[in-house]
């Protein structure tokens, strides 16, 4: 899930979030750990799919922070994912290495290389537990990169982050080259957001630059919060476009209702759209822990309903 919350849009770069683990804190050190363990059952959307064990999120995330005085930071980020090798995906490999980088904080400013998230990953309202369509535009062309230059600007009511994939001619590093940004603010209580990328993901000598725009919008009525994002992309040959709309219930204060719509239209294909509704529960003494359930389906033809249902730990 990718729920846009303002406050929170760049935690993950600088000394990460409140809900680590601090392992130690001493002479100007802090070092924090923090653990996603998401297991379910699932059944994918599609034709002839079959119920299985999926390990969705099992990650470590590493994150040392020094305090140099004068309101400055160095940190580092050193993040491990093992849901491939839980999968069956990677049985060569007992871990993917899914972030490195390090950075400096200067106030509200930072500044990271290594590997890393783009800017755009910050972007779009979609709610669903597991996709069978692609998030949003920016989502189906690239969201991560091992070549990442990454400024993130954080004021109380405004965030700007900016980002670039630099093009890697080594055999060791070479996944694309672009630029994008993303910035988001409150306006009478709603959140809006913009975004925009250029990328080449270099596969062919004739791989074509993919522009992609995006605009989304988050209100929070108290009774529920409603949340609509558009986005585009455009190859130069084929263009596609993408829509999602939330809505989110809190129908009790341990348990959260949401339902979703997406739809995606691409030259050259049928239009798809896909609904999804999904029930999360967090226990009262511990919000860390959640069981949670989905059902969604689209609208190919010969294609059958998927659902889930599975339990996440987090620290």
């Amino acid at each position: 899930m990718k729920k846009l919350i303002l406050a929170a849009a760049i935690a993950a770069t600088t000394a990460g979030s409140a809900s680590a683990a601090t392992i130690y804190e001493g002479k100007g050190l802090t070092y924090k750990l923090k653990g996603d363990f998401q297991i379910q059952l699932r059944k994918d959307v599609g034709k002839d799919q079959n119920l299985n064990v999926d390990f969705d999120d099992l990650e470590l995330k590493n994150s040392v922070i020094y305090d140099l005085g004068n309101d400055m930071k160095a940190f580092g980020q050193l993040d491990f994912g093992y849901k491939n090798a839980a999968n069956g995906k990677d049985k060569e490999k007992s871990s993917q290495l899914e972030e490195a980088y390090v950075g400096m904080q200067f106030g509200n400013v930072s500044v990271s290389v290594g590997q890393q998230n783009f800017a755009v990953d910050s972007f779009g309202v979609d709610e669903q537990l597991e996709d069978d369509l692609k998030e949003d535009r920016f989502d189906a062309t690239a969201t991560d990169g091992n070549d990442v230059v990454r400024v993130d600007l954080n004021m109380e009511n405004f965030t700007v982050i900016l980002s670039t994939e630099l093009e890697a001619d080594s055999e060791k590093s070479a996944d694309g080259k672009g630029y994008d940004i993303f910035m988001s603010t409150s306006v009478a209580g709603v959140e809006l957001a913009a975004a925009y990328q250029t990328f080449n993901d270099k596969k062919t000598a004739t791989s074509p630059d993919i522009d992609v725009w995006g605009v989304s919008a988050m209100y929070d009525a108290g009774f529920a919060e409603f949340g609509v994002d558009y986005s585009k992309s455009d190859d130069g040959s084929v263009e596609a476009s993408q829509y999602n709309v939330i809505t989110i219930i809190p129908v009790a204060a341990t348990t959260d209702l949401g339902l979703g719509l997406t739809k995606v239209e691409e030259d050259g294909k049928d239009d798809v759209s896909e609904w999804y509704v999904n029930v999360v529960y967090k226990f009262p003494t511990q919000k860390n822990v959640s069981v949670f359930a989905e059902i969604a389906d689209t609208d190919e033809d010969d294609v059958k309903m998927g659902y889930l249902a599975g339990m996440r730990l987090k620290f």
